[in-house]
């Protein structure tokens, strides 16, 4: 918990460090579940049992060759998505996609109150129903970059992000860049310029789902 808090704006040789750190707290961890006296014995048979894949990440000794990066530096357009549109309390225009997971962050850090210890900065807001995820979230502002799409990286908020970050949603938002992208190309014009009506209507003849509830 906050041992990722520099990864953003670190270089290659401290992304490395910070992610042999992380290595060594998950198998430490584990250890510690699975052998220490400490532990109640239904955990540490539970705990076990555990096992890491045989046939997979084999020059790795069965760790992922990657860490898991859920968020770190995002796009700022000129519509940054946030709690409001997931909560659809404000509509976010020119749909692209919908998103519908709740807003999801993990602990930030340990306090202790009372003499207790106590993790905080846990989000899991709840979404009520799917709700739209902006063009102009994913495009950059023309003056700082003209020809780029940004489906993942997107422009949002920490709280509306942690909704929006879900695999199917990268997958369908990538769909419609690459689509955009298309349209751009054919009329020679930036990504900015590129008219919604006519993104939007090759989107919907794709089987994209654009608005919430469906038509």
């Amino acid at each position: 918990m906050g041992g990722s808090n520099t990864w953003p704006e670190a270089g290659y040789a401290e992304r490395e460090k910070l992610f042999q750190q992380h290595v060594t707290y998950q198998q430490g961890m584990v250890w510690y579940l699975a052998n220490d006296p400490a532990v109640p014995e239904r955990v540490r048979t539970f705990t076990q049992k555990f096992g890491l894949p045989k046939g997979e990440f084999t020059e790795t000794g069965g760790w992922p060759h990657e860490l898991y990066v859920r968020e770190a530096r995002r796009l700022l357009t000129d519509y940054v998505m946030t709690e409001k549109n997931c909560r659809r309390q404000v509509e976010a225009p020119e749909s692209i996609g919908l998103a519908s997971y709740q807003m999801d962050s993990h602990h930030t850090s340990r306090v202790i109150i009372d003499g207790v210890v106590k993790a905080e900065g846990c989000i899991e807001g709840h979404v009520k129903e799917p709700f739209p995820v902006s063009y102009r979230s994913i495009v950059p502002r023309e003056a700082e970059c003209s020809n780029l799409l940004v489906p993942v990286c997107l422009s949002s908020t920490h709280v509306a992000y942690g909704s929006i970050r879900m695999e199917p949603v990268f997958m369908l938002l990538g769909q419609s860049a690459a689509t955009a992208a298309v349209q751009a190309l054919e009329g020679r014009t930036s990504v900015q310029k590129v008219a919604y009506p006519k993104l939007r209507a090759r989107l919907l003849a794709d089987g994209q789902r654009l608005d919430w509830p469906l038509p």
